[in-house]
């Protein structure tokens, strides 16, 4: 019998960037679909066969594969949400470059999540930014191009302050190892980096932007991989950071984890593109993993309170859930724009019958995303909030809390305007089997994880602690149930909510206008300096030609001046002979 204990395992980030490289070798029919999903199984298998703790794969200082409790959790939501995510896009996708461009997009972000130094981390960091563009680009419109610059520019500027962060980092310990950063200009340069791809409120407009241009299938792999990568490295490497004023830096990132929460679910009713609504939402979610991150402020495997190993695991258990349902809603509403053509709300309705399967999981995740009883985000939402109970940020309790209402009245308006207003003269049918199956896979989860918390409970860092989690304890239950009930007559009562053809303006229109000023101020200098420079380059070039064709009718030199001329020619040369001592004996 052979043991295969000892035998390392294979980086998954690999198996799918080497899928990527021989897809061109299956065409584009049957053969193709079926790598496909061989590839997407495999990647779950090699997360599945993993161990920890486990290091491997380390070439000089790269380490392509460290495992832990914490990377085998990310492991695992990503193998899973990126195999529903290749699924659903052999529905839809047909050329070649899309495909390998999902492939390398998935095991790049696989790839940061099992680094074991910076500079691994950082390679990979980088194939995810441009290998996501290509999934934006692929849409095909000038509006996708545009969006798909907008976005690579914020992820430049990420990157390079993710790179500054890390050499000041090396600079000041000698070390490339993932783990806790010191405080000084390392630290606020890596925060910024991963912020940018973290989607704090101000570094966030790309992501609202950019998602709802991308192809249908691509939106649904640029919801899963690049923000919750995002929050993965905030936590590896800012947790447990010696901070000065006791951690008072790092409670500013858990509110800053409330404020995306609360944005995001203004902006997010405020839309009637569903693609967009989904995208803001995706700034609220992150909310609450960015505020159970930075309310733990620890780094793994340090002592740390209850309150504090409570957050972290709310934090991750609402990453691992919001990769269910957020990617189900994707899912759905690619398949009802696929279906009908529409982005719009206010083109919807009446779909409930025609389309019954993607109405139903749509459903079930808008009910997850809502923290609803029975469903996954009711677990881990409660997970955060209470963990902020316990830290007694009555605050961040209230600014969750509120998060929470507006998120339930948002996936009212949206499944209500999609699916059950009157609109006799949409024409649609249900979606190709290939966008059902992932759908009906990942709805499932979010009820099985609803009602067993404990499958999810098992897979978190700190298990000891959340086992002693009660979600279902009666008076949070009761507190839930009053909140919808009294939210669900909100929104039937208040008209405000209905679909609009509005524009609504993000600070990126902020941003635009300051950089129109810039150029503008820019361009008047410039080109005033720019026509001088070129009135004397002509009128140089002009002497010249003149001097070239009559020489000693241009030159005009009196007597006094020439002999002048002709005595600083001496003192000139007498001065380079001393310098090169040909006057030494």
């Amino acid at each position: 019998m052979i043991d295969l204990s000892s035998v390392p395992n294979i980086p998954p980030g690999f198996i799918y960037i080497l899928g990527a490289v021989l897809l061109p070798l299956f065409g584009k029919g049957k053969v193709r679909q079926a790598y496909l999903i061989i590839i997407a199984v495999l990647g779950l298998i090699s997360v599945a066969v993993m161990r920890a703790p486990q290091t491997s794969w380390v070439f000089s200082n790269l380490i392509f594969l460290e495992v832990d409790r914490l990377s085998l959790l990310m492991g695992y939501i990503f193998a899973i949400a990126g195999g529903c995510a290749i699924i659903y896009s052999l529905a839809t996708v047909k050329d070649n470059g899309h495909h390998i461009c999902a492939l390398l997009y998935l095991g790049s972000a696989m790839g940061a999540v099992f680094a074991g130094d910076f500079f691994t981390l950082y390679i990979f960091w980088e194939i995810m930014a441009f290998t996501s563009l290509g999934l934006i680009w692929y849409e095909g419109s000038r509006r996708a191009r545009d969006a798909g610059m907008r976005y690579i520019l914020f992820h430049l500027f990420g990157g390079c302050a993710l790179l500054g962060g890390i050499i000041f980092h090396y600079m000041s310990t000698g070390s490339t190892l993932i783990g806790p950063v010191e405080y000084g200009i390392g630290y606020w340069l890596l925060l910024l980096g991963v912020g940018v791809n973290t989607a704090f409120i101000l570094l966030h407009t790309w992501l609202p932007d950019s998602y709802p241009k991308a192809t249908i299938a691509g939106t649904i792999f640029l919801s899963i991989f690049t923000t919750k990568t995002g929050v993965y490295v905030l936590a590896r490497t800012f947790s447990g950071a010696e901070l000065p004023f006791h951690g008072q830096e790092f409670l500013f990132v858990a509110y800053i984890g409330g404020a995306m929460c609360i944005y995001g679910v203004i902006f997010a009713i405020l839309q009637n593109d569903v693609r967009k609504l989904l995208s803001y939402h995706i700034v609220s979610q992150l909310g609450y993993m960015v505020a159970g991150v930075g309310m733990g402020a620890i780094g793994l495997g340090i002592m740390a309170t209850e309150a504090q190993e409570l957050a972290i695991d709310g934090a991750f258990a609402h990453l691992f859930n919001n990769l269910l349902f957020k990617s189900t809603l994707f899912m759905c509403m690619g398949a009802v724009i696929y279906r009908t053509g529409y982005n719009n709300l206010t083109d919807m309705g009446g779909l409930a019958k025609k389309m019954p399967i993607t109405m139903i999981t749509c459903v079930i995740a808008a009910l997850s995303i809502s923290g609803i009883i029975g469903f996954n985000g009711y677990i881990s939402k409660g997970m955060v909030i209470h963990a902020a109970e316990m830290e007694e940020l009555h605050l961040l309790v209230l600014i969750l809390t509120l998060g929470s209402v507006g998120t339930l009245i948002s996936f009212i308006k949206l499944t209500y305007f999609a699916f059950f207003s009157k609109n006799d003269e949409i024409k649609a049918k249900e979606a190709p089997v290939f966008m059902l199956i992932p759908m009906c896979a990942t709805a499932l989860m979010c009820i099985a994880i609803g009602v067993y918390p404990q499958l999810l409970y098992n897979i978190l860092p700190y298990v000891e602690v959340t086992s002693h989690y009660h979600a279902f304890e009666t008076g949070h239950t009761f507190s839930v149930l009053q909140i919808v009930l009294m939210t669900v007559f909100l929104f039937f009562m208040i008209g405000f909510f209905a679909p609009h053809e509005k524009i609504t303006y993000d600070v990126d229109t902020l941003y635009r206008k300051v950089g129109r000023g810039f150029i503008s101020a820019c361009e008047g200098p410039l080109v005033h300096f720019a026509v001088a420079m070129e009135k004397q380059v002509l009128r140089l070039a002009d002497y010249l030609v003149k001097f070239s064709q009559n020489p000693r009718r241009e030159t005009r030199l009196g007597i006094g001046a020439g002999v002048l001329f002709v005595l600083l020619f001496f003192a000139l040369y007498l001065i380079i002979m001393l310098y090169a001592g040909w006057l030494s004996p």
